[in-house]
C-alpha cells in the first residue's frame, strides 16, 4: 500500500503564509477559498506559567486535506466522484461531482466548499498533477522554513523529503513518537502529521 502524505515540523514554522498562497496560485484557487489554511494556535500560557509574556506559547498549524485512509467524504458521495487512488489520496472527479455537498458536511475538517462557477466540490489534490511527475506538492517546495515534507507514510516518516530534496530523517532534530500528532480521528484515519517538542498540542481543540 501506499499512502501519501505531508508531515509539518510545527517548530520549524514561522507562519509565512507562503505554503498557503504558493498552493493558490499553482492550483487557481478561487478567492475567499483555501485548500491549505495556516492558522494560528496560541498565544497560550505555558503550563504553570504566569499567562503574561514571556511565559506564553505560539505555534501555526497548516490544515487542507488529510487524505484519510477512511476517508467519510467518499462514503457518502452518491456518484463516486469522490474517490481514493492507489496513492492513497483523495481526488475529486469533477465531471462526475453534481454539487450536492453531502461530502462538504461529512469532511471533520471543513477543508471542502463548492466552486459557485463550475458548481463542483473541490479541495486540496495534493497537486497531483506535480506528484504524478515526481515532484513535491507546491506547499512543501515553497516552505522557506524547512517545515513541510512530503512522502508514503506507509514506509514511515523519516523517508519524507523536503523542498530540495533533503530526507526528513537526516534533517530534523530528534523527536519521539508523543511529539507526532493528528487531527482528530472520527474513524476516518488522517494520513498528515504534525510535529510539536516542546509546546502543548492544540489541535483536539
Amino acid at each position: 500500500m501506499t499512502q501519501y502524505a505531508i508531515v509539518t515540523d510545527l517548530d520549524r514554522c514561522v507562519g509565512c503564509l507562503a505554503c498557503s498562497v504558493a498552493c493558490k496560485v499553482v492550483n487557481n484557487v478561487p478567492i475567499g477559498n483555501y485548500w491549505n489554511k495556516t492558522l494560528r494556535i496560541g498565544p497560550n500560557p505555558t503550563e504553570g506559567g504566569s499567562g503574561a509574556y514571556p511565559d506564553i506559547e505560539l505555534y501555526f498549524l497548516n490544515v487542507g486535506c488529510q487524505h484519510c485512509a477512511t476517508p467519510e467524504c467518499t462514503k457518502v458521495c452518491p456518484t463516486e466522484a469522490s474517490h481514493k487512488r492507489e496513492d492513497g489520496t483523495v481526488q475529486i472527479d469533477k465531471s462526475k461531482c453534481i454539487g450536492c455537498q453531502f461530502c462538504v458536511m461529512a469532511c471533520p475538517y471543513n477543508v471542502r466548499y463548492l466552486n459557485a462557477e463550475e458548481r463542483v466540490v473541490e479541495k486540496c489534490t495534493l497537486c497531483e498533477q506535480k506528484t504524478a511527475q515526481g515532484e513535491l506538492p507546491q506547499c512543501v517546495s515553497q516552505c522557506c522554513g524547512m517545515a513541510r515534507w512530503f512522502g508514503d507514510a506507509d514506509a514511515g516518516f523519516a523517508g519524507f523529503k523536503g523542498p530540495r530534496g533533503e530526507v526528513l530523517g537526516d534533517y530534523l532534530n530528534s523527536y519521539d513518537a508523543a511529539q507526532v500528532h493528528k487531527l482528530p480521528d472520527v474513524g476516518n484515519g488522517p494520513s498528515f502529521a504534525y510535529i510539536l517538542r516542546d509546546m502543548k498540542w492544540q489541535g483536539d481543540a
